[in-house]
């Protein structure tokens, strides 16, 4: 298992912010990196950002926010756009825009958009939300789930801190008849002040409610927080056929060198006890 989790480090996900500095030229070549997507300045930033990062040499992924799309002519101008930087991968999202720009209020009308155009793209990733969403009803949340799946090629979870929980919502997918691959989204090694409000605002009442059972101050627990541990209590489903789950997807948040710092030193640990005889 310790050679499979170590294996796992060299494929994951890195998600950056559209704005401000992000040291994407510390991650190997061929590396996978989403941008979000900005509900206050739109899809420009967005789009800029995975141009220069897909010129770097990187495999560049934005997310398509439904909400800040206008029409089929700005759909259509924007998927022109990532064709001519060669870009055949999108992550499609609602967005937290309050309201719609134009004409998709969600990310399935965004997809069957696409579909009606002929211009899906080679590869579409979706969200999927192990807790409850702070602004979706559960069941509309399961509906929305099955119809997005007939377009996904794999699942990124919301962030979760609680491993059992994380099992037991990829099974449930696995019994609702959603096939795609999970990736496991979790926090890269950020500052512990942010990741506490976006946990917060993001609604995560059932991870943090998690933390403070196992640490006590959630605050305190965050100041030493790596993904490390909940690696540790997954990496039973990366080498097991039967499990969705595919590998983990990083929140960075821009701070790519701490987080990169971290699966260094994790990865010459973890090759250290896979060379140990038994």
């Amino acid at each position: 298992m310790t050679s499979e989790l170590r294996r796992s480090l060299d494929r994951m996900r890195y998600e950056v912010l559209p704005v401000g500095a992000a040291r994407v030229d510390l991650l190997d070549p061929g590396t996978t990196v989403t941008v979000t997507a900005s509900p206050s300045k739109g899809i420009e930033p967005t789009l800029r950002r995975t141009e220069q990062i897909a010129a770097s040499g990187l495999r560049a992924v934005p997310h398509l926010a439904a909400r800040s799309i206008r029409d089929d002519a700005h759909l259509t101008a924007v998927l022109d756009r990532l064709d001519a930087a060669g870009v055949g991968e999108v992550f499609v999202i609602a967005g937290d825009a309050s309201r719609p720009l134009g004409e998709y209020p969600d990310s399935l009308a965004l997809l069957r958009a696409m579909e009606r155009l002929g211009r899906l793209p080679a590869r579409i990733g979706v969200a999927g939300y192990p807790e409850r969403h702070a602004f979706i009803p559960d069941d509309c949340a399961v509906r929305a789930m099955a119809a997005k799946a007939g377009y996904a090629d794999y699942v990124v979870s919301q962030i979760t801190f609680d491993p059992r929980t994380i099992i037991d919502w990829t099974r449930d997918l696995r019994r609702r008849g959603v096939e795609a691959p999970v990736w496991v989204g979790v926090p890269g090694v950020v500052d512990a002040h942010r990741l506490l409000r976006i946990a917060l605002k993001i609604g995560l009442g059932e991870s943090t409610r998690f933390l403070r059972k196992q640490y006590g101050a959630v605050s305190k627990m965050l100041a030493r927080y790596t993904p490390e541990e909940l690696f540790d209590e997954l990496q039973p489903q990366l080498a097991d056929p039967d499990s969705p789950i595919a590998g983990w997807h990083l929140f960075t948040f821009n701070e790519i060198t701490r987080t990169v710092q971290w699966r260094d030193d994790l990865a010459a640990r973890l090759s250290g006890r896979a060379d140990r005889p038994a």
